[in-house]
């Protein structure tokens, strides 16, 4: 069983990415994350001897997952076991588990279980940590950058207090930046590098609010600017990182999106809400997002064709036309072509009146259905076909409406139960867009269905 933070105090530091050589030795020396470590939270004033309850840390990639593990196993100087749910099956939690039994019945002492990645771990696993958690035996500290809601069982999450941490402020950022630039052992200050307040802030744009990523691109930053003024000057001039070198280390950024995780979800969300809320320019922020953190196009054109009916619909029937024949268009040009249909219904679907009545006369008739069960077909809305079927009277008293002014007849075709019953109308539509016309044409009907 492989423990992750395991390691020689004398062993070299060499080879080692900054990010790795940077970590903090303690909570004093933690950045960032007030609302846990600051005064009078959950994560301050770790000291031996303290009760630590079961934690689930949650946030996004470089924010301090592992690091906060690692400090609160060395702050409360207890065993810390590490695992990560991408390599360890329910083996390797037994034996977790075994281990600090024996620690706590040998000598009391108390077992930290830290698990990176806690989501990857199927129900089988999480279901045979459970009892050791609920026991005692282990205190569990998961780490996920998935919503755990998604990813963690609700008995064990119901045993655990999930605490989100945030992305890095750029003010963090900043000070992780100069502690690595001023650090000669661990840092980069032995490569004399010169970095100005302009770079260092286009060098904290790029890491957004990763401290991992914020790290890597300060390292290749100033090995680039080095290897420069080496081949310029020499190697005891000072290295002037430049704008161009941290393009090249940054490479553009990492946007943060998993296609089946809770970044897809938050994402794919807000999309469709700034559509809801008749915002085309948020609506193409949110779609471009998803389409170069390389989103499936057709998922979200299926979204939009959705979208047509359940928060546009007969406002503007022409909007279904418009998302169906963006989907068309797209099977038939691909990418990147296809990105023009799509970014064209998006903006008409945003700019669309708007109404959710097909949503709600749908839940209202499927509520009717639901509360009647299977009331019978009035025998004049039955078939008369065949001889039987006019032998029992169905059709009887039917009345064709083409063979009526305005082609409209007063009749009810709902079951007789509910006509009798006067059942609230199921579709009432709203006063936006083309519905206006159709809520005129339905007052018009039900009025003259009441005179007979």
């Amino acid at each position: 069983m492989a423990d992750l933070f395991a390691h020689n105090a004398a062993r070299s530091r060499v080879g080692q990415p900054l990010a790795e050589r940077m970590r903090p030795q303690s909570l004093a020396e933690f950045v960032g994350q007030t609302h846990l470590v600051g005064a009078g939270r959950i994560l301050h004033d770790l000291s031996p001897g303290r009760t630590l309850p079961s934690i689930i840390l949650w946030g996004p990639p470089g924010c301090g997952k592992t690091t906060l593990a690692r400090l609160c196993g060395n702050a409360l100087r207890t065993e810390l076991i590490a695992l990560s749910a991408v390599d360890s099956g329910v083996k390797d939690v037994r034996e977790a588990v075994a281990n600090a039994a024996g620690k706590r019945d040998q000598f009391g002492k108390k077992t930290l279980l830290f698990i990176d990645e806690i989501h990857r771990f199927s129900r089988a696993q999480q279901d045979a940590l459970l009892p050791h958690v609920e026991n005692g035996t282990v205190t569990l500290i998961g780490a996920t950058t998935e919503n755990p809601s998604f990813g963690v069982v609700a008995a064990l999450l119901s045993r655990c207090r999930v605490v989100r941490l945030e992305p890095h402020k750029p003010e963090d950022l900043s000070q992780l930046a100069r502690l690595a630039l001023n650090d000669v052992p661990r840092g980069v200050a032995k490569l004399h590098p010169h970095v100005t307040d302009d770079i260092l802030e286009r060098i904290v744009a790029a890491a957004d609010g990763d401290a991992r990523r914020l790290f890597t691109i300060l390292e290749i930053s100033v090995d680039l600017a080095r290897r420069a003024a080496d081949a310029a000057s020499g190697p005891d001039s000072p290295a002037t990182v430049t704008a161009e070198q941290v393009a090249e280390a940054a490479q553009g950024k990492n946007l943060l999106y998993d296609r089946a995780g809770d970044e897809h979800y938050g994402v794919i969300s807000a999309f469709i809400k700034s559509l809801r809320g008749s915002d085309p320019d948020a609506a193409m922020y949110w779609l471009t997002r998803m389409l170069e953190a390389g989103e499936e196009p057709r998922f979200l054109l299926r979204r939009l064709v959705i979208f047509a009916s359940e928060d546009v619909g007969n406002a503007d029937p022409q909007a279904l036309v418009v998302a169906t024949a963006a989907l068309q268009a797209f099977e038939l040009v691909g990418l990147p072509e296809g990105v023009l249909p799509l970014t064209q219904a998006t903006t008409y679907l945003a700019l669309a009146p708007k109404s959710n009545r097909v949503l709600t006369a749908y839940a209202a008739a499927r509520k009717l259905v639901k509360e009647h069960g299977n009331l019978p077909v009035p025998a004049k809305l039955r078939n008369a076909a065949g001889l039987l079927g006019a032998s029992m009277g169905h059709g009887d008293g039917y009345k064709y409406p083409h063979d009526f002014a305005g082609h409209y007849v007063p009749e009810d075709y709902l079951p007789d139960a509910l006509a009798a019953a006067g059942t609230a109308p199921i579709y009432q539509p709203s006063d936006s867009g083309f519905e206006r016309e159709l809520a005129a044409r339905l007052a018009d009907l039900v009025a003259r269905k009441r005179k007979g």
